[in-house]
C-alpha cells in the first residue's frame, strides 16, 4: 500500500473507519429510503388512475428528472461547503414533504403533477448524492469503490422490500384511498431514514469554508472523461425497468411485480458482496464493460418473458449488471477529483446517470408510441434499441475508454488546482509504484 494511504487511514478516528457506526446508521437509513423509493415503483398506477398514458408516465418521470438535475447543479458545491449532513438530512424531509404533496394531485394534465415529481427526485438527488459523499470521505481513496458498494447493498435490500409493500397495498381494486396509502407508507418509512441520517452524521464536523475555485475549473480539470458517457448509458438502462416494468407486467396480464424485483435485489446483493473488491483487483474499466454488456443482455432477455417467474430471468441479469456498474461508474468516477472536492465529484456522477433518465425515460414512452403507431411490436421494439444503444457505449467506451486512474498522490486537503500543479493522474494515465485501483 503506498505510504500515503497508510497515513491517510491512521488519521481515521474509530467512529469514522470503515464499517463503524457511522456506516450502519447509513446502511439503514439508505435503505429505509429505498423501500420508500421502490414502494413507488407503482407509480404508474397512479399515472393510469390520472387517465395517463405510457407516453404520460414517461415524461413526467423524464422531466421530473429535470429537478435531480438542478440539484446537481449547487448539491456538489453545497456539500463541500457546509457538509453531507445538512444537505442528507434537508433532502431527506423534503422528499417526505413531495410524497404528502401528492395527496392533493387530482389531474394528469396540469402542471402540479410534474412540479411534484420535480421536487420529489430533487430531493432523492440530494439524499443519495450526501450519503454517497459521506460514505466516500471516511475511507481511503483506494477503498472508495468498495464502500460505495457496500452502501449501495442497501438499495438492493430497499428494492426487495419496497415492491412487496407495494404489491400489498394494491392487493385490491386500485382506488383514491389505495393510491394515498401508497404515499403515506413511504413517507412514514422516509421518516426511519431520517431518524438514522440524524444518528449517522452526529458530530460530523462541518468542513472548513474556503474560497472555491470556478465549478467550470474544477470540472474541467478533473473529470472522468468517456465515464461521463457510461453514466448516462446506466441512467438510462438502470432506471427503465423503476418505470416501464409494471407497465409492461400489465401487457402481458402479469398483476404483481414483487418477483421480478425481488430477484433484481438478491442477485444484485450477493454480487455486490461477492465483486465488492473487483475495482482493486480487476479494475474499473472491466467492471464497466462486464456491467454495460451484460445489461445490454438483460433487455434482450424481457420480450422472451410471459410470466411472473420468466420475467424474473431478465431482473437477475439487470440485477447483476447494476451491482457492477454502480461502485464503477459512481465511485470511480468521483475519485478522479481530489478529497477535498469529492462532493462535487460524486454529484457530476450524479447528474450523468440523471441525465440518462431525463432524456431515457421520454425517449422510452415515444418509442412505445411510435412502434404501435407503425404497427410494430411496442416492447420488443424498445427493448432491441435499448440493447443496441448499451451495446454501442460499451464498444465505445472500450475503444476510447482510458485506463482508471490509480491512487492520489496527494493527502494535502489544501492543496487545488489553483495553487498547484495536478498531481493526481487523469483516467488514462497509471501512477507508477501503485499497487491498487480506484
Amino acid at each position: 500500500m503506498p505510504a500515503s494511504s497508510i497515513e491517510e487511514e491512521e488519521t481515521l478516528s474509530p467512529a469514522m473507519r470503515p464499517y463503524g457506526a457511522s456506516f450502519w446508521f447509513a446502511y439503514v437509513a439508505n435503505a429505509a429510503l429505498m423501500v420508500a423509493v421502490s414502494t413507488l415503483f407503482r407509480y404508474a398506477d397512479f399515472v393510469a388512475y390520472l387517465g395517463g398514458s405510457e407516453l404520460q408516465l414517461g415524461l413526467i418521470v423524464g422531466i421530473g428528472m429535470v429537478g435531480a438535475l438542478t440539484m446537481r447543479m449547487v448539491q456538489g458545491v453545497g456539500i463541500d461547503q457546509y457538509g453531507a449532513r445538512v444537505v442528507w438530512l434537508a433532502s431527506v424531509a423534503l422528499f417526505i414533504v413531495s410524497l404528502l404533496c401528492h395527496l392533493v394531485i387530482t389531474r394528469i394534465d396540469g402542471p402540479a403533477i410534474y412540479l411534484v415529481r420535480m421536487l420529489m427526485n430533487t430531493s432523492i438527488a440530494g439524499a443519495f448524492g450526501a450519503s454517497t459523499t459521506f460514505i466516500s470521505l471516511q475511507v481511503p481513496k483506494r477503498r472508495v469503490p468498495e464502500m460505495v458498494g457496500a452502501l449501495g447493498t442497501s438499495g438492493f435490500l430497499g428494492t426487495s422490500l419496497g415492491p412487496i409493500v407495494g404489491d400489498y397495498l394494491f392487493r385490491g381494486e386500485t382506488t383514491l384511498a389505495t393510491i394515498h396509502s401508497m404515499f403515506l407508507t413511504a413517507a412514514a418509512i422516509s421518516g426511519v431514514a431520517l431518524v438514522c441520517v440524524y444518528f449517522a452524521t452526529r458530530g460530523m464536523p462541518r468542513p472548513e469554508r474556503f474560497p472555491s475555485p470556478p465549478v467550470r475549473r474544477l470540472l474541467r480539470e478533473y473529470h472522468p472523461g468517456p465515464m461521463l458517457l457510461v453514466a448516462v448509458a446506466m441512467g438510462l438502462g438502470v432506471g427503465m425497468p423503476q418505470t416501464f416494468v409494471r407497465a409492461y407486467a400489465l401487457e402481458l396480464n402479469i398483476e404483481r411485480i414483487r418477483i421480478y424485483f425481488l430477484i433484481y435485489a438478491l442477485i444484485a446483493f450477493s454480487v455486490r458482496l461477492i465483486t465488492r473488491r473487483m475495482a482493486e483487483t480487476h479494475g474499473v474499466r472491466f467492471m464497466v464493460l462486464l456491467g454495460l454488456g451484460t445489461l445490454a443482455l438483460s433487455m434482450l432477455l424481457y420480450p422472451l418473458a410471459t410470466n411472473e417467474w420468466t420475467l424474473a430471468i431478465p431482473a437477475a441479469v439487470a440485477g447483476f449488471a447494476h451491482a457492477l456498474l454502480f461502485p464503477a461508474v459512481i465511485g470511480g468516477g468521483s475519485t478522479s477529483f481530489p478529497s477535498r472536492y469529492r462532493g462535487l465529484g460524486a454529484t457530476l456522477m450524479f447528474a450523468m446517470f440523471d441525465l440518462g433518465n431525463l432524456v431515457g425515460q421520454p425517449a422510452v414512452g415515444v418509442m412505445l408510441e411510435t412502434a404501435r403507431w407503425i404497427h410494430l411490436p411496442a416492447y420488443p421494439t424498445m427493448f432491441a434499441f435499448l440493447a443496441t444503444l448499451l451495446a454501442a457505449v460499451a464498444l465505445v467506451y472500450a475503444r476510447i475508454g482510458r485506463p482508471e486512474w490509480r491512487e492520489e498522490s496527494l493527502s494535502d486537503p489544501e492543496v487545488t488546482p489553483a495553487t498547484a500543479p495536478r498531481e493526481i493522474p487523469p483516467v488514462g494515465v497509471v501512477a507508477p509504484e501503485s499497487s491498487s485501483s480506484a
